[in-house]
């Protein structure tokens, strides 16, 4: 199990309608709440849910365009 904390960035498999697939952490628990860096829709899912639809971890130069 990895452990998640508020404020990693992470990578999803499927993407948001806005086009982004990298999102912020901003709640951990039984559910998550992650907010996306393109368009700052926020989405709650359970922990389970979170877990199997996560990609991979982004560091912060990730997430910078270009």
């Amino acid at each position: 199990m990895v452990p998640y904390e508020v404020g990693q960035l992470v990578k999803m498999k499927k993407g948001h309608p806005c086009g982004s697939n990298q999102w912020r952490i901003i709640r951990v628990g039984m559910d998550f709440r992650i907010k996306c860096l393109n368009c700052g829709r926020s989405v709650m899912m359970p922990r389970t849910r979170f877990e199997r639809r996560v990609k991979s971890l982004l560091s912060e130069d990730d997430s910078k365009p270009g």
